[in-house]
């Protein structure tokens, strides 16, 4: 059974998705070595479950644990993996996978950035699952977005409004800054420093109201990603990028090329 720890709900208890999951059931014990194991809360719904673990998971994902590549990616993970998918700024574990529109900066880049006179600030949002799952359903309204945990802290929160309030442009890297920034100034206001969960899911004629610049990767059809990338540059321009993307045979998605999109009047 393969295991991806979701999200840390107690000491050794975990959200977890389980691949296969149609013949677990609740109680089942999954042994991960001699003397450790993992029982279910309950029974597995859409290969989702609750976790307890006879030991936190902290003590032995680095010995037993695998970088969660994504299943477009046909090998193994290696050693390589476990820094070169991390951005270089990250600093603690949460998401279930890297942002990755942030995998194109090393440390140099983010110093050029400073020196041409770029200011950087830092927020916070756990990847999760919400961010991969596809949209299934035939009205996209009717998509649900599993919840993501976020953080502003105060620096944070009073450089952005800074730039805000003089005019600058608020450039963002990867769908994760875009639906952070707009989740925490839907009703408007000044931002201040804060942290909870969004489960915001933008698509065409959604009205942004933070971000003026995007950077982001080349992302999979039927994603709330592309949907996010469409409402904010324009449908028609984004099929323009991707067509080129195709013709040019661009890389897309995780370890894959992006695109610098501006926000549509």
């Amino acid at each position: 059974v393969e295991i991806l720890l979701v999200e840390k709900v107690g000491e050794r208890t975990w959200q977890a998705l389980l691949k296969p999951a149609r013949r677990l059931r609740k109680g089942e014990r999954l042994v991960l070595e001699p003397g450790l194991e993992g029982s279910l809360a309950e029974d597995p719904v859409d290969g989702r479950a609750t976790l307890d673990l006879t030991r936190p998971a902290e003590e032995f994902l680095p010995r037993l644990g695998h970088v969660p590549l994504p299943p477009y990616i046909h090998r193994a993970d290696n050693t390589h993996d476990r820094e070169r998918y991390q951005t270089v700024y990250a600093s603690e574990p949460g998401a279930i996978a890297a942002p990755t529109a942030g995998l194109h900066f090393g440390d140099e880049d983010l110093e050029a950035l400073r020196a041409a006179g770029v200011e950087i600030v830092e927020i916070t949002l756990h990847v999760g699952i919400g961010t991969f799952r596809p949209v299934s359903v035939d009205e996209v309204a009717a998509h649900v977005m599993d919840a993501e945990r976020y953080r502003i802290d105060g620096a944070a929160a009073n450089a952005i409004e800074a730039a805000r309030s003089t005019g600058r442009r608020i450039v963002a890297v990867g769908t994760t800054v875009v639906r952070t920034l707009e989740s925490v100034l839907r009703e408007g206001g000044p931002l201040r420093a804060c942290e909870g969960r969004t489960d915001l899911f933008i698509y065409p004629g959604f009205e942004f109201r933070v971000v003026d610049v995007l950077l982001t990767n080349f992302h999979l059809p039927r994603s709330t990603l592309l949907m996010l990338v469409s409402a904010f540059a324009g449908t028609d321009r984004v099929l323009d990028a991707y067509s080129e993307a195709i013709r040019e045979r661009y890389r897309f998605y995780s370890y894959g090329d992006a695109m610098l999109l501006t926000r549509a009047p």
